[in-house]
């Protein structure tokens, strides 16, 4: 990776989502030493045509500090707030039946040789109506820390992310709900603004000392 890129912090909450407080916050219990980082605060908003992450957990969600168990979390998103689009899990009273969207940020390793690297990646799953299991989600992007950084960077606990709504079909709404399940906890719930929301399509990004819009890309730019 180039010095530059390597150098640069990328705040990637635009000034609405800086402003909005969590969607969901959870009050982690004190961590086993084999325990994964958990999230405990997530924020989502509308830019442009992306929705924003911030995601902070209660230890390093990636890199050498959690080792080979680093962060699984998954958030679902129901991006028009109407659970007859989405998965349709046999149990209708789950919080995830009608999610549209699930990111899963995931800290991992990559073993060559002797050696190993330490590893952000995010993946990103779209459900359509026909979804009867999370299983049946088509992938929509691969995001990798190393080369998207315009769209995920990593601050101490905390990811921010941008994922682009206009890669595959997604509904939009004035609100989105929000799902995340904590480890052996019940289903947490909030809603944010949907990119029908008043003001969604302003976007700002700060980047190196200069206000920037992150590139778009191509579908098969992700595969």
């Amino acid at each position: 990776m180039p010095v530059r890129a390597a150098l640069f912090s990328l705040l990637l909450a635009s000034a609405a989502v800086a402003g909005e407080k969590p969607c969901i916050t959870y009050k982690a219990p004190p961590p086993a030493e084999d325990d994964r980082p958990v999230a405990t605060a997530i924020t989502v908003g509308p830019q442009g045509s992306d929705y924003a992450f911030k995601v902070d957990f209660n230890r390093a969600p990636w890199g050498d500090a959690c080792g080979t168990r680093c962060a699984n979390t998954t958030v679902f998103l129901d991006t028009d707030n109407d659970k007859n689009t989405g998965v349709k899990l046999r149990d209708p009273k789950s919080p995830i039946t009608g999610a549209d969207l699930s990111i899963t940020i995931q800290g991992t390793r990559e073993y060559k040789d002797s050696s190993s690297l330490s590893v952000l990646r995010i993946k990103v799953k779209q459900f359509s109506e026909e979804a009867t299991t999370l299983e049946q989600g088509m992938a929509l992007a691969e995001l990798d820390l190393r080369r998207d950084t315009e769209r995920i960077n990593a601050a101490d606990t905390t990811i921010y992310l941008l994922i682009d709504a206009n890669i595959g079909s997604l509904p939009a709404g004035p609100k989105v709900r929000v799902v995340y399940q904590p480890p052996d906890a019940k289903p947490m719930i909030g809603s944010a603004k949907g990119l029908n929301a008043p003001g969604a399509n302003r976007v700002e990004i700060f980047k190196e000392g200069k206000l920037s819009n992150p590139m778009k890309k191509k579908r098969s730019d992700y595969e």
